[in-house]
């Protein structure tokens, strides 16, 4: 799928969009068709805003953590504290190639008025 066409869907003209959530078993992103307004697309930017603000609290826990006078944590809490993070940047990472791939290429953009 091209950036256009995914640009598209994203603003409800045609096709499927990108849903934030886990890949499938095979590691391929899910797509779901809507038109931008309805209850699933509704759900994809409520999982995207829960998985940002999760992150956010997650950075903040390991800020405290990590702290010059800090306690310090055992190997496993270190490691709980690793696999949260690797997690959660995941799920950033996810959702700024989603909202990317709203953006509209300006070469893509100039080649179709011209």
């Amino acid at each position: 799928m091209g950036r256009r066409e995914l640009y598209d869907a994203a603003a409800g003209l045609a096709g499927p969009a990108y849903f934030p959530g886990p890949p499938s078993p095979d590691g391929n992103p899910c797509y779901l068709s809507t038109d931008g307004r309805g209850y699933l697309s509704t759900l994809a930017d409520s999982i995207e805003a829960i998985q940002l603000g999760m992150g956010e609290d997650l950075l903040e826990h390991a800020r405290e953590v990590l702290a010059p006078g800090a306690r310090a944590l055992s190997a496993t809490e270190y490691r709980w504290l690793a696999s949260r993070l690797a997690e959660a940047l995941t799920d950033a990472l996810r959702v700024a190639e989603s909202r990317g791939q709203r953006i509209p290429d300006p070469q893509e953009e100039a080649s179709q008025h011209a």
